[in-house]
């Protein structure tokens, strides 16, 4: 442009908004936070009726800690449940609550009284109780603000709590349906057990470490051999009736000073054994000693019974050498199910008569023979193998190990030895003192140090172990007797009716999971031995037994008194002095009841929610079930786990009629998050980079049924399409008005394809906020925006936009953005509540005025085009080719701008019969374009995505346009200098 041109620039419409390139998340989204919480957003929304309610239940997170990634996710997936219902016309409510009692709170207290030096055994348990109340509750003002960071909508006025008086009264009435219904009874069996926080442990508060242990191969000495019906068949069967006699006979001579070898990692139950199983499939030999060097606990002429497949591996570990053993002849499962050994500490001085008595050989179909020996020492007190063997075979139960991991102290030799010291971090010494004691006696044939994978608390990180203690159960299988046997007579039966029939899974995979956890578990262990929950709001009669009718006080009366005074005042009611006769008297002696103390597990808490949150409360659901749960893959062993038993036991099903499980997020390497690696990434570090918004399109973008990934490198890719996204909001903001409206059918068919495209695209959006897949939700929509719209649309319809004047198409564009506007806005605001809003509000400002209280627009009627949609699929592919044969006259430096070139497009006659309605040299953004049904001539630039296209390329001839830039031979020859007569005319 010379000195003396014109300048134009004034005199176009270029865009206008205040809505900034940079969004500044980390500051501005506290101020939409506030906004927010002025109007009432939630509140107002409640005000909408007419509405089919729709209820996500929130599964409670413990109030112990600062938020980490994991509950962002979490959270963030419920929060773009709730508020796309709510779009979609529900009535979408969401209470959050906090699961408050148990050990990860008590820990924490207890932890605090060791640094103080103080005892818990010493305190007040109410008093105990009151400062994990006072924790539990700090927390909660913690991780609710860090909740409603992350734009997280909710009733966070009035949340749920199962620490709250009537929670604790509802989660007692529920046990006690349980109780009245006959399904509590007190057993004893193996549970895991945690002998640093002396509690039994749910699955669910388990995890598993590696550690190093003792491995020892024990000899167990044939003792006997009884004869039976099967034992004779097998030998007539081989030697025939004559032979029979000689057989027995040899038969007791090859098993005659044999031993049988067991093999384990857990020395410490060794007195506590009953029984030896071996495989009923598995192949089995007698093998003899021929030859031993001299550090072998092996000698010449031992006789051992073994697997065949762990036989070298067995001889091996006794330090014997290939030629220095035999294997004699196979020995049949029969004649093994005829042995009877001997303990190995038999008779040992000072044993007193403790482990005299013979170990007989079982079948058992968990017997492999994968390691160790192919015979598994059974103590049915610490293994539920053990346990099912022992109830089978009615062997004695021992009661060896106390609660806090030790010895009984009047048991001969080991009294008082600890399994673990008393912090849990390092080995006691029971298992170097039963080992000592094998060596002592010569029953040990082989040790090793070994690294296994075992359980331990997911609290004090210490391990845990198998252990039969008194407990309280609730019955799985035992009919309920309440009547509501729509789904089956029995917890298990129901839960797995639900499971089919009553629940849809996202993703499916979920109802397999589920389905094999319930249909193989054991009957439920209720009680815990600490002193912060629910406690177990049943009474024993003194002196009888577990199993006597009248064990258990099953009385109504009582049942009232006691939720009478749980809602007044707490289950602290139960732990006050005088608590017992408060509640018996005056039905009952008190002098005949004892008690129970014992707290309820608490997945029972949290598996009752639905009891107190869906039935209870005036924002809870007619039924008393939930649309939906949304949690974490481990809570398939966890809370849908629990609230699946729970309220089969209690309302007859399922307590929800959907879950949708996420996975575990790992770092950028694939590799799980560990403070100790130092590759953590904290939810408030990204809100603080970046803002809540893109910690938010983080989770939208990733498959979150699956485990995935996030780290630095991840956050900024999800920033740059937040940015491009941005970017595309922008463009859109700077060209909207408030003029009015273009009818639909009166746009040019360019406007009309888009408006096609937001019929299609409000299918796909509403579809995947129906199936919770939020990432095709936001990826069909970001396709939409940068390719359609910015790459495509925005690109072509801008110079119509800057330099048309009042125009149709230029007023059906305007139409369009505002249309694009509403819709685009509140199809996002699920997912990007802050950026939506202020978007929103550019358009739609005022007080009152929300994205967050508005529905996604409904669809007009005529947008729907599918024949307009296939000519303009056609369209963009002749465009493509263009485009294609512009960039490389660009590359090569032939031209600078597309407005420079006047190609000749070269397409079949159908092709050509397309483009005659439209103005193609706009649409491929050049300043002229020739269409042409002649044979292209050769080097012509062609494409493979659009066969019998080709294009040759030229420059444009004329002036450039000093408005529009576009060369065309009218510019100069009109009033205003300079310009072509589409500018002349808007210039007037």
């Amino acid at each position: 442009m010379s000195a003396d041109s014109p300048d134009y620039k004034s005199t176009l419409n270029l865009p206008e908004t205040d809505f900034p390139m940079r969004a500044g998340l980390p500051k501005r989204e506290p101020d939409w936070l506030a906004r927010w919480e002025e109007m009432g957003i939630y509140d107002r929304l409640r005000e909408k009726t007419g509405r089919a309610p729709f209820t996500l239940h929130d599964g409670p997170p413990y109030a112990n800690g600062n938020l980490h990634i994991g509950h962002a996710l979490n959270k963030t997936l419920k929060d773009m449940v709730v508020r796309s219902r709510q779009m979609m016309g529900f009535d979408a409510r969401y209470v959050p609550g906090w699961d408050c009692h148990g050990l990860p709170i008590e820990w924490k207290i207890e932890e605090a009284y060791r640094q103080k030096g103080r005892d818990k055994d010493a305190v007040d348990v109410v008093e105990f109780r009151q400062e994990c109340r006072e924790f539990a509750a700090g927390w909660v003002d913690v991780q609710r603000e860090e909740f409603k960071r992350l734009g997280i909508t909710g009733n966070w006025a009035d949340p749920y709590l199962t620490m709250a008086h009537h929670a604790e009264a509802v989660i007692a009435a529920e046990f006690q349906t349980f109780l009245m219904n006959g399904l509590v009874y007190q057993g004893s069996k193996p549970v895991m057990w945690s002998p640093v926080e002396k509690t039994a442990l749910a699955e669910a508060e388990v995890e598993y470490h590696d550690r190093q242990t003792d491995a020892v191969w024990v000899q167990f000495p044939v003792a006997g051999i009884g004869g039976n019906d099967a034992l004779s068949e097998e030998l007539i069967a081989k030697h025939g009736e004559a032979g029979f006699g000689a057989a027995v006979q040899a038969m007791g001579a090859d098993f005659a000073g044999c031993s049988v070898i067991i093999w384990t990692t857990t020395p410490w139950t060794l007195p506590q054994n009953r029984a030896i199983c071996f495989g009923p499939g598995t192949s089995y030999g007698l093998y003899e000693v021929t030859g031993t060097p001299g550090e072998s606990w092996a000698t010449v002429g031992d006789k051992y019974l073994m697997a065949d497949a762990l036989a070298q591996a067995t001889m091996k570990a006794a330090r014997l050498e290939e030629g220095q053993w035999t294997r004699l002849r196979d020995v049949t499962p029969t004649e093994l199910a005829c042995l009877t050994c001997a303990h190995p500490l038999r008779g040992i001085d000072g044993g007193n008569g403790e482990w005299d008595y013979d170990v007989p050989l079982f079948p058992g179909d968990h017997v492999t023979d994968d390691a160790g020996t192919g015979f598994v020492h059974t103590a049915p007190s610490h293994g539920d193998d053990d346990y099912q063997i022992g109830v089978k075979h009615g062997l004695k139960m021992t009661f060896n190990i106390e609660a806090d991991g030790s010895f009984r102290a009047d048991l001969p030799l080991f009294g008082g030895q600890y399994i673990l010291s008393r912090d849990g971090k390092k080995p006691g010494g029971a298992n170097k003192a039963v080992i000592d004691k094998l060596v002592e006696v010569g029953g040990l044939l082989a040790r090793a140090r070994i690294t296994i994978s075992d359980a331990h608390s997911w609290r004090s990180k210490a391990p845990v172990i198998r252990l039969n203690r008194p407990q309280w159960f609730a019955a799985i299988d035992r009919p309920v007797g309440d009547g509501k046997d729509d789904y089956g007579t029995t917890v298990r039966e129901r839960a797995l009716t639900s499971i089919d029939k009553l629940v849809e899974w996202t993703p499916r995979t979920g109802r397999n999971r589920l389905f094999s956890m319930i249909e193989n578990r054991p009957d439920w262990v209720l009680s815990r031995q600490r002193a912060w929950g629910v406690p177990l709001t049943c009474f024993t009669r003194v002196g009888a037994k577990a199993d006597d009718p009248d064990f258990l006080l099953r009385d109504p009366a009582v049942n009232a008194r006691i939720i009478a005074a749980f809602e007044a005042e707490g289950a602290d009611a139960w732990y006050k002095p005088g608590a017992k006769e408060r509640f018996l008297a005056p039905d009952h002696d008190p002098a005949e009841w004892d008690k129970v103390d014992d707290i309820l597990d608490v997945w029972f808490d949290s598996g009752s929610t639905h009891a107190f949150v869906l039935r209870d409360r005036p924002d809870g659901t007619e039924d008393g079930i939930a649309d939906v749960y949304l949690e974490g893959t481990d809570q398939h062993r966890g809370w849908f786990h629990s609230s699946m038993l729970q309220g089969c036991g209690t309302k007859g099903r399922a307590p929800y009629r959907a879950v949708v499980t996420h996975g575990f997020t790992m770092d950028e390497k694939g590799m799980k998050m560990s403070k100790s690696i130092g590759n953590t990434i904290a939810p408030q570090d990204i809100v603080d980079q970046y803002g809540a918004d893109i910690l938010r399109l983080w989770v939208a973008t990733v498959d979150y049924t699956a485990d995935h990934r996030i780290g630095p490198e991840i956050l900024k890719g999800v920033a740059d399409s937040y940015r491009r996204l941005r970017n595309t909001m922008r463009f859109m903001l700077g060209s909207i008005t408030d003029d009015a409206p273009v009818d639909p059918l009166e746009m040019p068919e360019l406007e009309r394809w888009v408006l096609h495209r937001l019929s299609e695209l409000d299918d796909v959006v509403r579809d995947g906020y129906a199936r919770y897949d939020f990432a095709a939700v936001f990826q069909a929509i970001f396709h939409f925006a940068t390719v359609d719209l910015s790459a495509f649309y925005f690109d072509v319809r801008k110079d119509a936009l800057y330099c048309d004047g009042a125009t149709p198409r230029r007023a059906a564009a305007r139409t369009v953005l505002r249309l694009l506007h509403d819709r685009l806005t509140t199809w996002l605001a699920p997912i990007l509540p802050f950026t939506m809003e202020e978007v929103w509000l550019e358009v739609h400002p005022g007080d009152d005025s929300s994205v967050h209280l508005q529905d996604f627009p409904e669809l007009r009627p005529g947008w729907r085009d599918a024949d307009l949609a296939a000519k303009w699929s056609r369209i963009r592919a002749v465009r493509r080719v263009v485009t294609g044969a512009l960039e490389v006259q660009r590359r090569d430096k032939v031209i600078g701008s597309s407005l420079e070139a006047a190609p000749t497009v070269h397409v079949d006659t159908a092709t050509a019969e397309v483009l005659k309605d439209v103005v193609f040299d706009d649409l491929c953004i050049v300043s002229g374009i020739t269409v042409s049904t002649a044979s292209a001539p050769e080097g012509a630039y062609v494409s493979e995505d659009a066969p019998g296209v080709a294009v040759v390329f030229a420059q444009a001839t004329g002036g450039k346009c000093q408005r529009c830039w576009k060369i065309l031979p009218d510019v100069g020859h009109h009033g205003h200098d300079g310009v072509c007569g589409r500018c002349d005319k808007a210039l007037g």
